[in-house]
């Protein structure tokens, strides 16, 4: 990360960084936490933690269910641990509201989690969405904890879309052929959420870290 001259006392912003698989939403977290200064906290994807650890994905309703309450324990406690560093910006590799688009039977996530939509929207100070790109157009499987074909992941892309419709401050970016440019969409929409001490060369050292 970029140095940052200021020492302030921050009121962080947590924005999430969502979309379906193949969405690109880990290539472009990992050029931000190069990029941006040390008050911007770029956390882990908690299910990337939950099945990259060994938790069985077990495709019986009940361990589909076991599986999306571990991510929401580990997203939560992620946020936690990042929010005590003092950042101005806690980026999110999905939220707590993603596990909707994963949740399999009747519509009790929250009940089951102890909290509701309205509380788990409230958490984000923005979310951004990374659509999907179609079949040919440029999704694969590089990711090896990837197991959707691409039908799949453009219908996880939908349910992320219905799942955070909610929030007032949802911001798209489409799939694009050329990748530098969703990444710099991307980009300019985290920016605009920094404080004006660390927004001021976020781009220019994005650029760089990009090239």
């Amino acid at each position: 990360m970029n140095g940052c001259a200021c020492e302030l006392i921050h009121q962080p912003r947590r924005i999430v960084l969502t979309g379906g698989p193949g969405a690109g939403k880990t290539a472009i977290l990992e050029v931000l936490r190069r990029a941006l200064c040390r008050h911007a906290v770029v956390l882990p994807e908690a299910a990337g933690i939950v099945f990259g650890g060994g938790f069985p994905r077990k495709p019986s309703l009940a361990g589909r269910h076991s599986a999306q309450r571990a991510i929401y324990y580990v997203q939560r406690e992620l946020e936690v641990t990042a929010l005590a560093e003092n950042p101005a910006i806690v980026m999110c590799d999905r939220g707590t509201i993603d596990g909707l688009a994963y949740w399999a039977g009747p519509d009790d996530l929250w009940q089951s989690v102890g909290t509701t939509l309205t509380a788990e929207l409230d958490r984000y100070h923005a979310v951004i969405h990374l659509r999907t790109p179609p079949h040919g157009g440029g999704y694969n499987h590089d990711n090896p904890l990837r197991v959707e074909s691409a039908a799949e992941a453009a219908a996880i892309d939908a349910k992320i879309a219905e799942a955070w419709a909610g929030h007032p401050r949802r911001f798209e970016v489409p799939a694009t052929i050329d990748f530098f440019t969703k990444v710099m969409r991307a980009v300019r929409l985290v920016t605009e959420e920094l404080p004006r001490c660390c927004r001021s060369h976020a781009v220019a050292s994005v650029r760089s870290a990009v090239q």
